[in-house]
């Protein structure tokens, strides 16, 4: 009888499973900007087949190729087939990879064979709803992919013989997972690094075999520029470089301060995982340290946070109900979309950092307390009155902490996902609205200073008008006492010049229009703050 319940509970959950699978590959096939990345991938093979320079060509939405030329090499099967072909294949791949991920995942949550088959299941159900799979299946990425090979290695599901293979080719695909390389020496796991470090450089020298050009591009100078990736600043970047960038650090200690973190986030991490992998944890200390390459990464859009995903439902499987607590809130921040969140109360200065960075905190907050330690130890030994008042402790610390945090005021200025528009933007409807050639913008001047409109979104509001020829120079000001940011006044057509920018603390803003002299020449607040309004 409970065998038939359990089988039933089964096929419920993989029904639902491909219930959501199906509805997010159909939502994903409906879009116009549909598997973006994969078609970047797409047109920069195809680029490289005809001869033109890999790391030269720019896609329609101007994202560039950023990956090393070994997963080029990776890739070039798909440029065998129509591109319609591979998006529908892509979607399937990364569906199944979502399932092989869950797998080994399901078999450390699972207490006993009964419900091992359940465990996976709710496994592969949570990362399908969670946002970083989503956005994989969104935009095509290969970050799914690179999860899968790092975790089957670091929870030694491969071959003894080839263990750390893997992680060198998903090394060799996208660099975080060589953070593994230094968790295997702190581990004591001495031939898995030697193998991963060996993979990882014979990939690199195939590479460089059969595209030297690309290679030498790419390794002299290419990798470095961080830059090609996109706006750090914005919310999708729930790095400690991200969150520090929006906490508006300044240039010249920002590297100091994010290279600090990073070596004490990342220490703990490794200290940590190395403790549990003689503990006989292999499959917590993998998780571990692809938390840190989330926290570490310079880069951690949200198609990389898988890891954390993972790490809440290890929390969730535990005992106690704090570290079980701890878990679903992790999960809620990997499947609510900040966007939604921020939009009732991103003026508040305190819960608006908090929830700018709700994921990067949790990540950081995992490597430093060594998730997988706490909930192992926790689950093998027996309860105590000490260990209760150490989690008490723990949690009112942490209480206190976010109440600090949540009635601090941010930095004057702090605006993560401002952006002015350059004249490569142009062509784009969604930054330029207002007018779209010579003769829909003199029409739209209406002969002041400033002429503008504007269009609000979830997190965000967009600026888009002309200015007349006594106008020099337009700043925008995100919050009195913040530093002034200076909108190009751009030249498409003749006529009235054109500007762009967005920005999500408007409600405190303010433009202003300068003359030759210097002189301000108009004011705008009121507009702006209605524009957010709306």
């Amino acid at each position: 009888m409970l065998a038939s319940v359990r089988d039933r509970r089964v096929v419920l959950l993989w029904s639902a499973f491909a219930a959501v699978a199906l509805v997010s590959a159909a939502l994903v096939l409906r879009r116009e900007d549909r598997l973006s990345d994969l078609h970047i991938y797409y047109g920069a093979l195809l680029d490289l087949r005809a001869g033109r320079p890999l790391y030269g060509y720019v896609a329609e939405n101007g994202g560039p190729f950023t990956y090393p030329p070994f997963a080029a090499l990776a890739l070039w099967p798909i440029t065998l087939v129509p591109e319609s072909v591979v998006q529908v294949g892509w979607l399937l791949a990364t569906c199944a990879a979502v399932v092989v991920v869950a797998v080994p995942v399901g078999r450390v949550l699972a207490r006993g064979r009964s419900r091992r088959h359940a465990a996976v299941a709710v496994v592969a159900l949570a990362l399908m709803l969670s946002a970083p799979v989503q956005s994989n299946l969104r935009f095509g990425q290969v970050s799914i992919f690179v999860v899968l090979l790092a975790l089957l290695d670091g929870m030694e599901v491969v071959p003894p013989r080839l263990r750390g293979v893997l992680v060198g080719v998903a090394s060799a695909i996208k660099l975080t997972p060589l953070l593994f390389v230094v968790y295997y020496l702190a581990a004591g796991r001495y031939r898995d690094a030697a193998r991963a470090a060996a993979t990882f450089l014979a990939c690199a020298g195939l590479a460089a075999a059969v595209l030297p050009g690309e290679s030498w591009t790419y390794w002299a100078g290419t990798v470095l520029e961080t830059s090609r990736i996109g706006n750090l600043a914005s919310l999708g970047n729930q790095s400690l470089h991200g969150m520090l960038l929006r906490l508006g650090l300044d240039a010249g200690s920002l590297p100091l301060v994010w290279a600090g973190l990073v070596a004490v986030v990342c220490a703990v991490a490794l200290l940590r995982a190395r403790q549990l992998a003689t503990q006989g944890c292999p499959g917590h200390a993998a998780v571990l340290v692809g938390c840190a390459t989330v926290a570490a990464s310079p880069v951690s859009w949200t198609h990389h946070q898988v890891w954390p995903v993972l790490a809440a439902m290890l929390l969730i499987g535990t005992t106690g109900v704090a570290r079980r607590a701890a878990g679903v809130a992790l999960l809620t921040t990997m499947v609510v979309s900040l966007g939604a969140a921020l939009s009732a109360v991103s003026m508040r200065p305190g819960v608006q950092f908090l929830l700018e960075n709700a994921r990067a905190l949790g990540v950081v907050a995992l490597c430093l307390t060594g998730f997988g330690g706490v909930a192992v130890v926790a689950a093998r030994t027996r309860r105590s009155r000490i260990t209760g008042r150490a989690w008490l402790r723990t949690g009112v610390a942490a209480a206190t902490a976010v109440a600090f945090f949540a009635v601090q005021p941010l930095p004057a200025g702090a605006d993560p996902t401002f952006k002015a528009y350059a004249l490569d933007d142009v062509a784009n409807p969604r930054y330029f609205f207002v007018c779209r050639s010579a003769v829909e913008c003199a029409s739209y001047d209406t002969g002041g200073p400033v002429t503008f409109g504007t269009r609000a979104e979830k997190t965000k509001v967009r600026v888009n008008g002309v200015v007349s020829a006594e106008v020099a120079r337009l700043e925008y000001h995100s919050a009195p006492g913040g530093p002034p940011r200076v909108i190009p006044l751009l030249s498409p057509y003749p006529g009235p010049r054109v500007f762009s920018f967005r920005s999500a603390t408007m409600v405190h803003g303010w433009l202003v229009a300068y003359d030759a002299g210097g002189h301000p020449i108009a004011t705008f607040d009121d507009e702006l703050a209605a524009a957010f309004g709306r």
